[in-house]
């Protein structure tokens, strides 16, 4: 086989392998291209509830799959955003929200990191405010430490 014949099959393999790879494509028929463009932001901000960490775009499980299905069919019905959001939350909790709403459930959620922080800014400025205001303390050795020292002093500096 000649030069030319094997980069042909090499560059064949590479697409080949390429198009393995993709992911698959949902094939539903939009009315228009803006309901197409919102259906594909509100599955992106929903998140599919049998993945661990996954959008509705990005999974590939079944549930996800109906979902999608179930948000594209709503926008081209004429749902609003917060309809189906409600539904979806309705039916699956604020699980599928990847930003939950502030409400007395999710306080936790959304005031503990700010919590946590001050906790450990004030912890900090304890901890430093101590260290400024021990004194150094000024060791004092008696005679006999004192001529120990000197002697262990002069025999590292005699070797």
């Amino acid at each position: 086989m000649n030069i030319i014949t094997k980069l042909f099959i090499c560059l064949a393999s590479v697409l080949f392998a390429a198009s393995v790879i993709a992911t698959p494509v949902d094939t539903y028929e939009f009315k228009t291209t803006e309901n197409q463009q919102r259906a594909l932001s509100l599955a992106h901000q929903l998140r599919c509830p049998q993945c661990q960490n996954q959008n509705l775009v990005d999974s590939n499980s079944p549930v996800a799959q109906d979902l999608r299905l179930e948000v594209y069919k709503m926008v081209d019905s004429g749902k609003s955003d917060p309809e189906i959001i409600d539904f979806m939350t309705s039916r699956y909790g604020d699980f599928v929200l990847y930003k939950p709403k502030l409400d007395s459930k999710t306080y936790v959620l959304w005031l503990g990191p700010f919590g946590l922080l001050v906790f450990g800014l004030l912890i900090g400025f304890i901890f430093i405010r101590r260290q400024r205001i021990q004194p150094s303390e000024t060791v004092s050795l008696t005679p006999e430490q004192q001529a120990e020292l000197d002697a262990l002093l002069n025999k590292s500096k005699s070797k």
